[in-house]
């Protein structure tokens, strides 16, 4: 194992441009959900099919708080918890496969596991970035930052990104954790970059949005979000789509970097803290004002929403024509994604401030007793 510390290191490794330019997958595979949202995209959305009427194939048992956003690869599920244990379970049984160790002091808490080229990444709120043999649970790198960690690592050619509370966006050697390059803000990076193109999109708690090149972390471009802004973007094309603290969802040309629309309910002013979805010219998202929220993706005018019972951090997915969040009231929805009728609920008996992980025919999301829920 290597331990690096914050700091320069030279780095010999080419980057491959050709890893990171157009032609990533817009929706996640229909037998992974490698990270989270789906996709580099952050896009929330997947090709699988899942069943009309879901039912409960089985519960694991974590023994700690789970605010972590599941991933799904090659029939493998992985999740962090609040006792710092990153899992490993098996998605047919929900069987253990391994549990590594990542903090004994400090949980992993919003950040989610990101898996690729064997490896699963994940931060915790020690602030270290964790690199984990994805098939026997042995760890293979770290690297400590200066802040906790709530942003979730995305893979993007030869490079792993990750956000920290120390006001960096860290760009890593996927295979080694050299430093690549390290991107300063002026506040905590709280949100998960959305990659497009070789360009790492985020909103920060400085009240920016900016544009990282991924080869060198040099800026494309900053613009004002208008508010501190703690939710993960999401892209389709070039637009990216973002809620924020002011009670906003923001609707933002990448080409021009001119806000397309600003949404806000008419009556219900509550900040947004879920990441929104992209799907079928909707934008898709969970507000503290307790409703789900569908808004039309060109002029930025509602839709529909739907009310819960308590406020909703868990960010909405998609699959089909439906849309599957969790809210705080601690029940898991299915929702119509033309009408937001509800289709069907579970009641977990604890607030879900996870977000669904869609692969393979199966739903899965972690409470806050703990337990980890898979549907099919």
């Amino acid at each position: 194992m290597r331990i690096l510390e914050r700091g320069v290191i030279t780095f010999g490794v080419v980057i491959f441009v050709s890893a990171i330019v157009a032609g990533q997958a817009q929706t996640a595979h229909s037998d992974r959900w490698s990270q989270f949202r789906g996709t580099p995209e952050l896009t929330g959305v997947s090709e699988t099919t899942l069943p009309n009427d879901l039912q409960l194939l089985w519960t694991f048992e974590a023994g700690e708080s789970i605010d972590s956003s599941a991933a799904i690869a090659d029939g493998t599920v992985y999740v962090g918890t609040y006792s710092g244990d990153l899992v490993a379970v098996d998605l047919e049984t929900g069987t253990l496969r391994w549990k590594y160790q990542a903090s004994e002091e400090m949980g992993i808490g919003e950040s989610s596991p990101a898996v690729g080229r064997g490896v699963v990444y994940v931060g915790d709120l020690a602030g270290m970035l964790h690199a984990v043999d994805a098939t026997t649970g042995e760890s293979l790198w770290t690297y400590q930052t200066e802040g906790e960690i709530k942003s979730s690592p995305v893979i993007t050619g030869e490079v792993v990104l990750v956000g920290s509370y120390d006001g960096f966006l860290y760009g890593l050697a996927a295979d080694t954790g050299d430093l690549v390059w390290k991107h300063e803000t002026l506040n905590y990076v709280h949100a998960t970059p959305a990659v497009v193109n070789g360009i790492a999109y985020f909103g920060g708690c400085d009240e920016m949005f900016r544009g990282i090149r991924v080869t060198d972390g040099e800026e494309v471009f900053s613009v004002p979000a208008g508010a501190y802004t703690a939710a993960s973007p999401t892209t389709n094309g070039n637009r990216a789509y973002f809620g924020t603290f002011d009670n906003e969802v923001v609707g933002l040309d990448l080409s021009s970097q001119d806000v397309l629309w600003r949404y806000e309910h008419p009556k219900r002013h509550f900040p947004f803290y879920s990441s929104a979805l992209s799907v079928d010219g909707k934008v898709v998202i969970g507000g503290r004002d307790r409703m789900v929220h569908a808004i039309d993706e060109t002029s930025g005018e509602s839709l529909w929403t739907f009310m819960t019972q308590a406020r909703i951090d868990s960010s909405p997915a998609a699959a089909g024509k439906r849309v599957y969040i969790g809210s705080g009231d601690g029940r898991l929805y299915v929702l119509d994604l033309d009408t937001g009728e509800k289709l069907w609920d579970f009641d977990t008996g604890s607030p879900l401030a996870a977000s669904p992980a869609i692969a393979s025919g199966k739903l899965v999301i972690g409470s806050q007793d703990g337990v980890l829920y898979c549907f099919g």
